[in-house]
C-alpha cells in the first residue's frame, strides 16, 4: 500500500481522491449521497478509482450506515467488501466515521453520549480492520456546526452560540476519544482532520465581524492542539454562552493534534461583508444581530480576486507547523472552470511546497460529483454536479477531470488546450454589483491568472455564423471564456476539401463543431443535390479533414432520422429510418462521419427554442397569442423540446470530455407542438384560448414527417426537464428585451429539427 506520511521534500505532491458521502440530516429526513451516487451498490468503482492514479482516497466507513442500532447488529458487509479491494488497489484509504452527519438517530451533536459512542464505534473500525492507518473520525466540525447549531440547516437545527459551540465541543470531543480508542489497537494511527478554511474580508465598518470570523475558523484545530485557554483570542466568545470553561480546558489536557490538517477549500470559501446590502441582489442580504448586511464570496464584489489557496496555506502553516493536504478542491461549474480550478489550486500547493510547506497532497472531490449541495443538501431536488466521474449514464463516465488527473498522477505534461485561459472567478463577468477596490493587503498578493503557458491558444471553430445555432455557440463560448472563431461560409466551405484544409492550417484548433447545414425541410424535397451537399458531403469533408489533422468534430443530427412508427422515445441504438429528404441527409451524414471518424461527437435534437432568435416555433407561438392572434399547432405529432442554451452548455461539456459517437440531447418530456405551445402559454401567463390543434397533414407540407419522433437516451440524461428550460426561456428573452437594440442579434433561419 502506498505510504501518504512523506515529507515533500522526499516525494512530489501527492494527488488524493474524495468520495463525497455526506449522510446529513434534514428534520427527519436523511440524505446519503453515496445512495445517490450508486457508489453503495457498485464495486467495480474502485477500479475506476484506481484507474486516476491516485495514491489515497478519502473514504466512508460511515456509523450511520454500519451501525446505525448500535454495534451489537452491525453490518459490516459493505467495508469488508470495500476496505480490502482498495487496498489491493494500491489506494491508501483515509476512513470517514462521520460526515456531515449527527449520528444514528439515537444520538446528536449536542447529544453528551455522541463522543464515547462513536468511539466505541471507531474503535471497533480499527479492531477489524487493524492495517488502517489514516482516520477522519469526524469531518469538518466547525463548518458542520456552523450548519446544524448556528444556521438551523441541518438536524438539530440550531440556531444561536450555545448550540453551534456544544456542537463543536462534542465533535472535537468524538475526535480525541475516538482516536484514543483507535490507538489502542494501532498506535501509530493517524488523524486526517479536515475543516473548511477560507476568510473573511470586509468593509471597515463590518471589520470587527470579520475579525471574529477569522478566528472563529481555526477554533477546531486550535481545540485538537490543545491551544485554547484563557489566553485565546475567542475565550470570552467561549465561555459567555453558558458553557463550562471546564468543557473547553479539557482540550488543553487532552490533546491530539492532527497529523495531517485537511484544508477544503471552495471559491465560496472566501466571503466578504458589507454593511450596505441594498447593493447586492435580495439572497446575498441579512442581518447581524441588530445590522443589516450582505455577505457574499469575495469573487462575485472585489475588483481584483484574491490569490486563492496560496495564502491561506501559509497562514496555516505559520499557525500550526503541522503538516497540510488539500483535502477537498471542487467547483461547481461548467467542464473547462472545473478544470482550471483544479490547475489553479495544484499550482499553489506546488509553490507552498517550493516555499517550504510540508504540504502533502491534494484532493479532487468528489470522485463521482454530488447531489444537491447548491441547497447545501437541504432540498432533494436532484442538483448534480458531476465530478471525475459523471455518474447519469448507465456507468459512470470520465469527464475531463479524469483525464486531467492522469496526467497529474503521472506527472506528466497538463494537455487540455481550455485550461488557457482564466475561470469565471478571475474574470471580468463575475460581479454581482459594482465591484469594489480590492482592500490594500491584498493586492500585493493577487494571483496572476494560473494558466497555462508556451504555446498559442487552440480555438474552437464554430460553422454556422449566420445560423442560430452557430451564434448560440459563440455567444456562450465567449461567456465561458474559451477561444473560438465563428466561420462563415465565406471563411469555410465545408464542402470544399481545399477550403476546410486552408482553415485548419490557418486557425489549428482543437475542436471544430459544425453549426451549419441546410435546414429548410420541405425545400429539400426539390433541392435534394443542395441539401446532401450540405447536410451529407459537408460533413464528411470535415471528418476527414478532422481526422488527418487529430481535431475533435461536433456535428448536429435530427429526430427525422426516424419514421415515427414506434410510439416510445427513440434512443440511440434505434435503427434509422427517415422519411424525407433531410432526414436522409442527416442519417447518411451520421454513417459517413462515424465511419471516417469513430471519435467525432454526432448530437440529435428537435425542435429549437431560445431567447436569440425570433423564428423558432415556441417565440412565434407567444408573440401571436399576445397578439391576441390565433395559432395553429399539430396535435397529433410528438416531438422532444429542445432549449437552444442548454444544448449548447451541454455539447461544450461533452466536447471538452471529447465524447463520441451517437447522442440524444433534448430537454426530454415528449409533448405534442399543440401541448409545447400550450406549456409555454401557462408559463407565461398568456391566454391559450386562441391556440388551434389541427392534424399535421392539414399544414400541407412538401416533406413527410413522423407522428412521433420523440427522443431518449441510452448514454445519459445531461439536460433539465422541458418545464424548468421553459421557465428560463421566458426569464432569458425577458432579459434580452431589456437590451439595447445593438445588443441583439439578428433573427435566423429556423435549424435543424426545430
Amino acid at each position: 500500500m502506498q505510504t501518504i506520511n512523506v515529507h515533500p521534500s522526499c516525494a512530489p505532491l501527492q494527488l488524493w481522491g474524495g468520495l463525497e458521502c455526506t449522510v446529513n440530516r434534514v428534520r427527519e429526513e436523511y440524505f446519503s449521497q453515496v445512495e445517490r451516487n450508486g457508489h453503495h451498490q457498485r464495486g467495480d468503482d474502485i477500479a475506476r478509482f484506481a484507474s486516476l492514479g491516485i495514491k489515497a482516497i478519502r473514504y466512508p466507513v460511515l456509523w450511520e450506515r454500519t451501525a446505525p442500532n448500535g454495534l451489537a447488529s452491525a453490518d459490516w458487509s459493505w467495508p469488508d467488501e470495500r476496505l480490502p479491494a482498495l487496498r489491493a488497489a494500491g489506494i491508501t484509504p483515509i476512513a470517514g466515521l462521520v460526515h456531515h452527519g449527527s449520528g444514528p438517530a439515537h444520538t446528536s451533536l449536542v447529544d453528551p453520549a455522541f463522543p464515547p459512542q462513536l468511539a466505541e464505534y471507531a474503535g471497533a473500525v480499527a479492531a477489524r480492520y487493524p492495517w488502517l492507518a489514516y482516520y477522519t473520525p469526524v469531518n469538518e466540525p466547525l463548518t458542520t456546526a456552523r450548519f446544524s447549531g448556528l444556521y438551523g440547516m441541518w438536524y438539530p437545527h440550531g440556531r444561536d452560540d450555545d448550540t453551534f459551540l456544544r456542537a463543536l465541543l462534542i465533535q472535537c470531543r468524538a475526535v480525541v476519544l475516538s482516536m484514543r480508542a483507535i490507538r489502542a489497537v494501532n498506535p501509530n494511527a493517524k488523524l486526517v482532520q479536515t475543516d473548511d478554511l477560507g476568510k473573511t474580508y470586509s468593509t471597515r465598518e463590518m471589520a470587527p465581524v470579520a475579525e471574529f470570523y477569522n478566528e472563529r475558523r481555526w477554533l477546531a484545530w486550535d481545540l485538537l492542539c490543545g491551544m485554547v485557554g484563557p489566553e485565546h483570542a475567542l475565550w470570552p466568545y467561549l465561555t459567555s454562552t453558558g458553557i463550562d470553561p471546564g468543557e473547553v480546558l479539557w482540550f488543553r489536557d487532552n490533546p491530539c493534534p492532527p497529523d495531517i490538517i485537511g484544508v477544503n477549500y471552495y471559491v465560496t470559501s472566501e466571503r466578504w461583508l458589507d454593511h450596505r446590502p441594498e447593493r447586492y441582489p435580495e439572497h446575498f442580504r441579512g442581518r447581524l444581530g441588530n445590522r443589516p448586511c450582505a455577505d457574499l464570496e469575495t469573487a462575485r464584489v472585489l475588483a481584483t480576486p484574491t490569490a486563492g489557496i496560496g495564502p491561506l496555506l501559509e497562514e496555516a502553516w505559520d499557525r500550526y507547523k503541522l503538516p497540510l493536504a488539500v483535502t477537498e478542491a471542487h467547483i461547481d461549474a461548467h467542464r473547462e472552470d472545473q478544470l482550471r480550478w483544479l490547475l489553479e489550486v495544484w499550482q499553489a500547493g506546488q509553490q507552498a511546497q517550493r516555499n517550504g510547506i510540508d504540504l502533502r497532497a491534494v484532493t479532487v472531490w468528489s470522485l463521482l460529483g454530488s447531489f444537491d449541495w447548491n441547497s447545501l443538501v437541504t432540498q432533494n431536488r436532484g442538483y448534480y454536479e458531476p465530478g471525475p466521474f459523471d455518474v447519469r449514464s448507465p456507468q459512470p463516465r470520465p469527464t475531463a477531470l479524469a483525464a486531467m488527473m492522469r496526467e497529474l498522477a503521472g506527472e506528466r505534461p497538463l494537455s487540455h488546450p481550455v485550461l488557457r485561459g482564466q475561470g469565471w472567478w478571475r474574470r471580468s463577468g463575475r460581479f454581482l454589483c459594482q465591484p469594489l477596490a480590492t482592500p490594500a493587503a491584498l493586492t500585493s498578493i493577487s494571483a496572476d491568472g494560473h494558466v497555462l503557458v508556451g504555446t498559442a491558444v487552440q480555438p474552437i471553430l464554430i460553422t454556422g455564423a449566420s445560423g442560430t445555432l452557430g451564434r448560440a455557440f459563440a455567444r456562450i463560448c465567449q461567456e465561458r471564456n474559451l477561444a473560438y472563431r465563428l466561420l462563415s461560409r465565406t471563411d469555410m466551405d465545408i464542402a470544399d476539401p481545399a477550403s476546410v484544409e486552408r482553415a485548419l492550417e490557418r486557425h489549428r484548433p482543437w475542436a471544430l463543431i459544425n453549426a451549419s447545414g441546410y435546414v429548410r425541410v420541405d425545400d429539400a424535397e426539390n433541392d435534394v443535390e443542395r441539401c446532401f451537399r450540405e447536410n451529407l458531403h459537408g460533413p464528411a469533408v470535415l471528418a476527414a479533414a478532422c481526422a488527418r489533422h487529430g481535431v475533435h468534430l461536433t456535428t448536429f443530427s435530427s429526430d427525422l432520422v426516424f419514421d415515427g412508427s414506434q410510439q416510445s422515445p427513440y434512443v440511440e441504438t434505434d435503427e434509422v429510418a427517415p422519411l424525407n429528404v433531410y432526414g436522409k441527409s442527416k442519417a447518411e451524414a451520421e454513417r459517413a462521419v462515424l465511419d471516417c471518424l469513430p471519435q467525432a461527437l454526432v448530437v440529435r435534437t428537435s425542435a429549437f427554442f431560445g431567447p436569440w432568435d425570433s423564428h423558432n416555433f415556441v417565440t412565434q407561438a407567444l408573440a401571436a397569442l399576445v397578439d391576441g392572434n390565433a395559432f395553429s399547432a399539430a396535435s397529433d405529432m410528438t416531438v422532444s423540446p429542445t432549449y437552444v442554451p442548454d444544448l449548447v452548455h451541454t455539447c461544450l461539456d461533452l466536447i471538452i470530455d471529447r465524447e463520441s459517437g451517437v447522442w440524444h440531447l433534448t430537454n426530454g418530456d415528449p409533448v405534442t407542438w399543440l401541448e409545447l405551445a400550450g406549456k409555454a402559454a401557462a408559463h407565461a401567463g398568456v391566454d391559450a384560448s386562441r391556440l388551434e390543434g389541427q392534424a399535421g397533414t392539414q399544414f400541407n407540407w412538401a416533406a413527410a414527417r413522423p407522428l412521433y419522433s420523440a427522443l431518449h437516451t441510452g448514454r445519459a440524461v445531461l439536460m433539465p426537464p422541458l418545464d424548468h428550460a421553459l421557465a428560463r426561456y421566458l426569464h432569458q428573452r425577458d432579459e434580452q428585451a431589456e437590451l439595447p437594440p445593438m445588443a441583439h442579434h439578428g433573427a435566423e433561419p429556423r435549424a435543424a429539427g426545430a
